[in-house]
């Protein structure tokens, strides 16, 4: 995997192309002074509101705005839960095949509250922030997705 930018060396965004690996992602993110790892994986899935029998999801991005706005993210759960110590922010771009992880979300902190809240803030926060279109793939056919909503800003409630 690459990095796409330099941040923090608590925080590890990354929008690539590669598998996302969920025990790579912990690993980094454990610290000996946290005793709370809380972890989100989504997972291509067989289907969607509009699509039975999807085999595959494929994500493009803007991905300047993107890794810009996934480090927006990171500092305001940092700016949220000053207590959390390691954030990590992963996103595939390209084709996902069924079961796989297309995003990552992990934070670590010293206590399971702030982690569990932070996280829950990451990802629903990237859901409506980051610019990120994805194509559904099923046998015969494929097609953009509609599940779509305005892209709001970060620091939008």
């Amino acid at each position: 995997m690459k990095r796409m930018s330099s941040t923090p060396a608590s925080d590890w965004i990354l929008l690539t192309q590669d598998q996302l690996s969920v025990g790579e992602a912990m690993a980094w993110a454990t610290r000996a002074n946290c005793g709370a790892i809380v972890t989100f994986s989504g997972i291509v899935r067989d289907h969607s509101e509009a699509q039975e029998n999807v085999t595959a999801l494929e994500y493009e991005a803007d991905e300047e705005l993107a890794d810009r706005r996934m480090r927006e993210i990171a500092g305001e759960a940092r700016a949220r839960w000053p207590e959390i110590v390691t954030v990590v922010l992963h996103h595939r771009v390209g084709r996902v095949a069924l079961s796989e992880p297309s995003v990552l979300v992990v934070v670590a902190s010293p206590h399971r509250n702030e982690a569990f809240e932070a996280a829950r803030f990451c990802i629903d926060t990237l859901k409506r922030s980051v610019p990120m279109w994805k194509r559904e793939y099923w046998p015969g056919g494929s097609a953009w997705s509609e599940e779509t909503s305005p892209l709001l800003d970060v620091h939008d409630p």
